[in-house]
């Protein structure tokens, strides 16, 4: 749980866990292989690392899988990306469902096929009574994006008199976010050598944790999930407090 905002202490694991999946492409290019094979592979540590969180104590898993500049990659990659996305909610729905996973999408559904959102949906409607974890994936996310569109309902709420600007304060805009139910994460994990955080959960991660690690994704194990956790621990956490 996160320490005390007001005093600041020691940090003990991370209920939260945020994680910027990157490195599949270069993983894929060092073995000779076409980028999907990353991916691919990416994909599959997804469950490993979704397996460990109950040991260590995450309640809450995000991933970042398809940002808003994703787009930009090539034609051939963006069409395997989207292909990969239809088959690993196929094929993990079940056993998502079965151990205990709750599955959440954030990001604008709005330029995706319409076969992937429903398959979206109904891996959402599956899942949405589990508890043990919960796992948000971001599909098409961007944080400046999602914090543009939640402006816009801010915004018309206002227009329609529903809600009074003068009551519109840093706890309001939250409620218009895409992860308006879920906690601001206490950890967040860049893997692949990369030290930024590319406009990923910008609101969210004011006062997270960050580690930059040099593993590339498809290498990283529920071993060095455990230690960077561990590292956490040991954190102190002070949300802007001077601690005598």
């Amino acid at each position: 749980m996160p320490s005390d905002p007001e005093t600041g202490s020691q940090a003990a694991g991370p209920r939260h866990v945020a994680i910027i999946m990157d490195g599949n492409g270069r993983w894929a290019q060092a073995r000779g292989r076409p980028r999907l094979f990353g991916h691919h592979a990416g994909a599959r540590r997804v469950r490993e690392v979704v397996a460990a969180c109950p040991d260590l104590g995450i309640k809450y898993l995000t991933i970042f899988a398809f940002s808003t500049e994703n787009w930009k990659r090539t034609q051939a990659e963006v069409a395997g990306l989207m292909n990969l996305f239809r088959r690993y909610i196929t094929k993990e729905a079940r056993a998502l469902a079965e151990r205990g996973v709750r599955v959440r999408f954030i990001g604008d559904r709005v330029r995706l096929d319409k076969k992937l959102i429903a398959l979206m949906d109904q891996l959402e409607k599956l899942t949405e009574t589990n508890d043990l974890i919960n796992l948000t994936i971001a599909l098409n996310y961007g944080g400046r994006d999602e914090v543009a569109r939640a402006t816009r309902r801010l915004a018309q709420d206002v227009a329609d008199g529903t809600l009074l600007p003068q009551d519109v304060d840093e706890e309001t805009l939250p409620r218009y976010l895409d992860t308006r139910v879920l906690p601001d994460p206490d950890l967040v994990i860049r893997t692949s050598g990369e030290a930024r955080i590319s406009n990923f959960l910008l609101w969210q991660s004011a006062y997270s944790e960050y580690e930059f690690i040099d593993t590339l994704w498809p290498d990283f194990t529920a071993e060095e999930l455990a230690r960077l956790c561990a590292s956490y621990g040991g954190r102190e956490r002070r949300f802007g407090a001077v601690i005598a």
